[in-house]
């Protein structure tokens, strides 16, 4: 081995210890990784928010419900008189399921006769939508077979539960339309977030934003400025992913066009507000990268909603993900793209995007602040 190459191995050894930030992103990374991805994979369900429509309450609907809670794994946030109420909770993303009782559900039983009930399931989730119907279905099925038995006489007729199930917003349980929306907030992120970081972080390795800081402009100009290119690129990208999504993998659109198209701006101005804040901080553009890959699409794949469900991670997890800005796009992204629904049960996630894109730019304009007295 020559010493010229053992001298350029030393340098570059040198090089990534002096870049203290880049080298404590790299020894973090793997932690916070697993971490993240042990944490938050689950397969089962649970915690599943659900509404009863009971509209004359008996002691074995009211039974059936209390089961349902005792088995940990339904929570009942909504009691009905009436469907008519179901389309706004399934639409704000309130309840996952719905229980639907007819009324005389025990008379019915008492006179031998079969009683009805209806399980409808948000099944945007193909998979957990299977799994939450199967969960309904066992506690009713347990309790009607408990039922049969203390009838005795091997009179299997006498108790009769008929359940009709069904799955709403995807009946057809395809899986792209689960992932295709969600693929829009990792894809919006990588390309607005990432390509602002490294932009920024690279002026200021070049020596170029010390220019900028001592010229007139001020500092929310500058971080304009540098944002209002990358904007465009980000929601050309939108539109280009959206018209595949339709055209391509047959994802509905069923909401309004023009509100998923605002809602996707707004996000896309979101990432690049990421991204800035990022570059203020790095000090090269491979930290600047490093950082947000770390910082931005990491959390983005696990802790969004994107693929794993955020009601059956942790507790610490489900507080953490409050603050993950895909988290509230995929939330809307879906809402609208899958379910139809429209400003009325989404404005609570659009005011949070809002909130978080006007504080990371108003973070970001005062670091640059700082940084030029």
């Amino acid at each position: 081995m020559s010493s010229a190459f053992r001298g350029f191995v030393r340098k570059e050894v040198l090089h990534l210890l002096r870049d203290r930030q880049t080298l404590a992103i790299l020894l973090l990374l793997p932690l916070i990784q697993m971490l993240l991805f042990g944490f938050a994979i689950r397969t089962e369900v649970d915690d599943i928010n659900i509404a009863v429509v009971d509209p004359a309450p008996d002691p074995v609907t009211l039974e059936l419900r209390n089961r349902l809670e005792a088995s940990g794994l339904f929570r009942i946030r909504s009691v009905l008189v009436g469907t008519a109420g179901l389309k706004r909770l399934f639409e704000e993303n309130s309840v996952r399921q719905a229980i639907v009782f007819e009324s005389g559900f025990a008379a019915q039983l008492e006179r031998g006769e079969p009683a009805r009930a209806q399980i409808i399931t948000d099944a945007t989730d193909p998979n957990s939508g299977s799994a939450m119907q199967a969960y309904a279905l066992a506690v009713i099925q347990s309790y009607e077979a408990e039922l049969r038995a203390a009838r005795g006489n091997g009179a299997t007729g006498s108790v009769r539960i008929l359940m009709q199930t069904r799955m709403r917003f995807n009946p057809s349980m395809r899986s792209e339309n689960l992932f295709v929306p969600g693929l829009l907030a990792f894809v919006v992120t990588l390309v607005s977030a990432l390509m602002t970081a490294i932009s920024i972080a690279r002026e200021k390795e070049m020596g170029t934003m010390e220019v900028l800081l001592v010229s007139p402009l001020r500092p929310w100009q500058i971080v304009a400025g540098k944002v209002v290119p990358y904007i465009a690129l980000g929601f050309g990208t939108v539109v280009l992913l959206l018209a595949v999504a339709r055209l391509v993998f047959d994802v509905p659109v069923r909401g309004n066009v023009a509100l998923l198209l605002a809602e996707c701006l707004l996000y896309t101005v979101t990432a690049l507000s990421l991204g800035v804040l990022i570059s203020t901080r790095a000090t090269s553009q491979r930290t600047a990268m490093i950082a947000a890959l770390a910082g931005l699409m990491l959390p983005t794949m696990p802790l969004s909603g994107f693929i794993f469900p955020i009601d059956s991670m942790p507790a610490p997890l489900r507080v953490l993900t409050n603050v993950v800005p895909a988290r509230w796009f995929v939330i809307v992204v879906r809402g609208i793209m899958v379910k139809g629904a429209g400003l009325a049960q989404l404005w609570q996630e659009t005011v949070i995007m809002i909130c978080m894109t006007v504080a990371l730019l108003g973070i970001s304009a005062r670091r640059l602040a700082i940084r030029l007295e």
